[in-house]
C-alpha cells in the first residue's frame, strides 16, 4: 500500500509540473509603451528588439498580459477605412501587433491603439508565433 501511495504522489507531482510547464511561455513579446520598444525573448534569450508605435494622443493601447487570439497574414481594419494590417497577431479584442508602412513614425506614438512594427519585423514575429504556437506565446504590454 505504501508503494502505491508513493507512486500516486509521484504521478501527481509530475502532472503538476506538466501543468506549470504548459503555462510557461517559450516566446514572450514585451511591449514598453514608455520607450516605444518591443523585446522578443525565446526561452528567456533576447532574439529581437524593435522600435514600435503604440497609441497616439486620444487613443489607447491596452496594458496587460495576453495570448495571441488569432493571426492573419493580411487583415484590413474595418474601423479605419480598410487600412492594411500585414502580419497581424491579434491579442485583445481588435488590438494587434502588425506591420506598417509608416516606418518614419516607429519609436513614437502614432497608432489608433495597435502595436505597429516595420512590416519585415512584423512578419518575423508572426512567423515565430506560428512556429511556437499561440499557446506558447505571451504578449506583455507595459506602460
Amino acid at each position: 500500500m505504501r508503494g502505491l501511495i508513493v507512486t500516486a504522489a509521484a504521478g501527481v507531482a509530475l502532472f503538476g509540473m506538466s501543468v506549470l510547464q504548459a503555462q510557461a511561455a517559450s516566446l514572450v513579446a514585451r511591449v514598453d509603451i514608455a520607450t516605444q520598444k518591443m523585446v522578443v525573448t525565446h526561452y528567456g534569450k533576447v532574439v529581437h528588439e524593435w522600435p514600435v508605435s503604440t497609441a497616439r494622443a486620444g487613443y489607447s493601447t491596452p496594458a496587460g498580459k495576453f495570448r495571441p487570439q488569432r493571426l492573419h497574414e493580411m487583415w484590413r481594419s474595418r474601423s479605419y477605412d480598410m487600412a492594411p494590417m500585414p502580419f497581424a497577431v491579434f491579442y485583445d479584442r481588435g488590438w494587434a501587433i502588425h506591420g506598417t508602412s509608416a516606418v518614419s513614425r516607429l519609436g513614437s506614438p502614432a497608432s489608433h491603439g495597435c502595436v505597429r512594427l516595420a512590416t519585415a519585423d512584423a512578419e518575423t514575429f508572426y512567423r515565430l508565433v506560428r512556429r511556437v504556437g499561440a499557446g506558447n506565446t505571451r504578449i506583455i504590454v507595459e506602460n
